[in-house]
């Protein structure tokens, strides 16, 4: 498999995944864990538990914003959780409001900042937030 963008680092790696750690999926493309590369989690978790990492995949604002409701809660709980939001890229032929600038502003609201940036796929791009250091 290919890695997606410039870079030749597998989603896994990039992404920040570890062996054991639990994720959440939301609204992830059906080949999502092709493009992870040859790891893979061990641990999906649901909404209801709590990730150590989670992926939303949101096509527009309102999906994005209502997702984020979710995901804030789950930070909550787990602080050290790492939060991975895409978007489509421009490229990609498909039509989004978003984009990094927006999911930046809005992540700043809810008190995330942005730590990372990477191409997830090559259709879909990707912000890293994270809870800031001193509210841990």
């Amino acid at each position: 498999m290919s890695a997606a963008g410039y870079s030749e680092t597998a989603l896994f790696k990039k992404s920040g995944m570890k062996p054991g750690k639990k994720v959440l999926l939301i609204y992830a493309p059906e080949n999502y864990l092709r493009w992870l590369g040859e790891e893979l989690p061990k641990k999906i978790v649901t909404k209801n538990g709590r990730p150590d990492l989670i992926h939303l995949f949101a096509v527009s604002t309102a999906v994005f914003k209502k997702e984020m409701k979710t995901v804030l809660n789950l930070c909550k709980k787990n602080t050290a959780t790492v939060v991975w939001v895409s978007w489509y890229k421009k490229s990609s032929g498909f039509v989004s409001d978003l984009s990094q600038n927006s999911n930046h502003a809005f992540a700043l609201t809810i008190e995330l900042v942005d730590i990372k940036v990477c191409a997830v796929s090559t259709e879909w791009s990707g912000l890293k937030l994270v809870v800031p250091l001193n509210k841990r």
